[in-house]
């Protein structure tokens, strides 16, 4: 398959329908297996987990890409490397929100991108629950899909400028406890923002703010296979990205976790959102030499 983009082919309307399709699939499954008992175990020491229906859905989804573009390279969430391409490569996210599904609440997504030389060109975030896909092709917009492939653009209403935002946080799953960057950013989070959304499904995070629900995302060394889909809903629907120092944010797949610590949040409210966090360089030396309780002190 050629793209546009790059300027090597046709157009990205075929693999715009097999993700929005690919994605819907696994949703079902998801559905179906939510209704039942789940077997969840912990991938790591970060207390991150995975159980069968991760696994089943990212085996549709994988094998569908794989049938239909065996050169293609595939970096799944749970599988790892199925093949690699110095082009084009597929990160499938097969249900964010694992450890929502774990303890039965219902939050959680399907998440597929395409990177074309490691930035997203293509992403699509499906609510199995809610029924409804988000979608985004880069330079054409970004879509919401309820009853077949086939999307409306996506519109994102004017909300006016808050006094206080209500933001969302994501971190990534090998983020420590002691992290003092991290908890810098909370504690001003914390203290400034009407309300902070810790969704444990960085994916949902992204539609809310692409659907004007929300006024900002911040996050400090996230997950790299679900961020590329997110990301490129958000800044096709209007949004803008920086990195947290405010500088340009470098959107292609495969960067270290140093470097995809981002904000996001509408154009006219960005210089804010990053005024807000850099806010955090300032007690992170306070923060620094505050120790965490550990849960063996309290006898857990």
């Amino acid at each position: 398959m050629d793209v546009e983009p790059s300027g090597r082919g046709s157009d990205l309307r075929d693999a715009h329908r097999f993700a929005v399709e690919a994605a819907r699939d696994a949703g079902r499954l998801l559905r179906r297996g939510t209704r039942g008992e789940l077997h969840a175990r912990a991938k790591n020491d970060s207390g991150d987990l995975v159980t069968d229906l991760d696994l089943a859905a990212e085996r549709l989804i994988v094998d569908r890409i794989r049938a239909r573009w065996p050169e293609h390279g595939v970096i799944a969430e749970e599988g790892g490397e199925y093949a690699t391409d110095d082009s084009w490569t597929w990160l499938v996210d097969p249900l964010d929100g694992t450890n929502n599904v774990a303890i039965g609440l219902p939050a959680y997504v399907v998440g597929i991108a395409l990177c074309d030389r490691g930035s997203p060109v293509l992403g699509v975030v499906h609510d199995p629950v809610a029924g409804r896909t988000w979608s985004a092709v880069r330079g054409q917009g970004a879509f919401v899909h309820v009853d077949g492939p086939a999307g409306q653009p996506l519109r994102t209403p004017h909300r006016p400028v808050p006094a206080a935002p209500v933001l969302a946080w994501t971190q990534g799953h090998e983020v420590r406890r002691d992290d003092s960057t991290a908890r810098a950013l909370k504690v001003v989070l914390d203290s400034t923002a009407r309300r902070v959304l810790q969704l444990w499904a960085p994916l949902l995070s992204w539609v809310m703010l692409a659907r004007g629900d929300i006024d900002g995302i911040v996050g400090y060394r996230p997950e790299a296979v679900d961020l590329p889909a997110g990301m490129l809903l958000a800044v096709e629907a209007g949004m803008v990205v920086r990195a947290l120092d405010g500088g340009c944010f470098d959107d292609r797949y495969g960067c270290p976790a140093d470097r995809r610590s981002f904000v996001a949040g509408p154009p006219e409210t960005i210089d804010r959102l990053v005024k807000l966090v850099t806010a955090a360089q300032w007690i992170e030396p306070q923060v620094r030499r505050l120790t965490p309780i550990s849960l063996t002190s309290v006898g857990w």
